[in-house]
C-alpha cells in the first residue's frame, strides 16, 4: 500500500515537473490541494486517472498546456464582489481624487476584467468621486483572462447573474450595454482601464499605485513563498497606500506593524 502511494506521488510530481517545463506557470509557488483540484479537473475531461498518462498528455498537446494554464490561473470572479468591502472602497476613492491630482488602482489578479471594471464603474457613478482622476490597471498572467478583459463582453448564465452583479450601482444601464442576456461595458468606463500581462511571482513589483487590490490570491499561494509575494504588494504600493485583501486573507503578523486597518473586517489596510 506504502509503495502504491508512493508510486501516485511521484507520478503527480511528474506532472507538476511537466508544468514547470512546458507550461508558463510557477506550480512551486502554490499549494499542493490548489493544484491537485485543478490538475484532477483536466484529468477528468481527457479522461484519465493516471497521472504518469497526463504528463505525456501535456508533453504532446499544446492545447492541452493551454487549457490546463487557464485552468490554473482563472479563478472565481464578479462584478462589485463582497459588495460592502466597495462601501469602504468608494470613501477611500472619494477622499483621494478628492486631495490628489491622479489616483493609480492595481488589480492583480484581474481575471476576466470584472473587479477592474467594478473599480472604474462605482468612480463613474458616484458623485463625489471625480473619475476623471482615476486610472485603473487589471494585470494577469492569462492572456486568454486578458483578451476577455479588454473585449469587456459578459455573459449571464444559470450560475452568473451579471444584472444582479451590478446592483450596486445608480444606473447600471449607464455603464453596460445589454442585449438579453449579454452585457457590454460602455466605452466611457473602458477608457478608464488598461490591461497588462504581469505574473506577481516572477515579474515582481511595479511603480508604486495608491491602491492595490490582491484579493483571493494569497490563499492559495504555499506558506513558503507568501512573504516573497506580498514584498510584491509591498513594493508596489506608495507609502500611504491602502491595500485590499480577499475576505479570508489579512496582512501576516509580522508586517502588521506597517498597516493600520481602514476597515479589518472588509480587509482593506492603509500603509502607514
Amino acid at each position: 500500500m506504502s509503495r502504491r502511494r508512493d508510486d501516485a506521488e511521484t507520478a503527480f510530481e511528474g506532472v507538476l515537473r511537466q508544468i514547470d517545463d512546458t507550461v508558463p506557470f510557477e506550480p512551486g509557488y502554490y499549494n499542493e490541494s490548489y493544484l491537485d483540484r485543478r490538475i484532477t479537473a483536466r484529468m477528468r475531461r481527457r479522461d484519465t486517472e493516471s497521472h504518469a498518462e497526463y504528463e505525456r498528455i501535456l508533453r504532446e498537446d499544446a492545447d492541452e498546456r493551454q487549457a490546463l494554464m487557464d485552468a490554473l490561473t482563472i479563478n472565481v470572479t464578479e462584478f462589485f464582489r463582497n459588495p460592502e468591502m466597495w462601501d469602504v472602497l468608494r470613501d477611500v476613492l472619494r477622499e483621494r481624487t478628492a486631495n490628489q491630482r491622479r489616483v493609480r488602482v492595481w488589480s492583480a489578479p484581474s481575471a476576466d476584467g470584472r473587479e477592474p471594471y467594478s473599480v472604474a464603474m462605482l468612480a463613474c457613478d458616484d458623485p463625489d468621486i471625480d473619475e476623471s482622476r482615476v486610472e485603473v490597471l487589471g494585470s494577469d498572467i492569462s492572456e486568454e483572462a486578458l483578451e476577455n478583459a479588454r473585449e469587456g463582453v459578459y455573459h449571464t448564465t444559470r450560475t452568473t447573474d451579471i444584472a444582479e452583479e451590478l446592483e450596486p450601482l445608480s444606473d447600471p444601464d449607464a455603464y453596460v450595454e445589454r442585449d438579453e442576456d449579454t452585457f457590454r461595458v460602455r466605452p466611457a468606463v473602458q477608457r478608464l482601464v488598461d490591461f497588462e500581462t504581469h505574473d506577481l511571482i516572477r515579474d515582481g513589483a511595479r511603480d508604486p499605485f495608491d491602491v492595490v487590490l490582491c484579493r483571493n490570491l494569497l490563499i492559495y499561494i504555499d506558506v513558503d513563498h507568501k512573504a516573497a509575494l506580498f514584498d510584491t504588494l509591498e513594493a508596489s504600493l506608495a507609502d500611504d497606500g491602502v491595500l485590499v485583501l480577499g475576505m479570508t486573507e489579512s496582512v501576516p503578523p509580522d508586517r502588521s506593524d506597517r498597516y493600520e486597518p481602514i476597515d479589518k473586517r472588509r480587509r482593506v489596510f492603509g500603509r502607514r
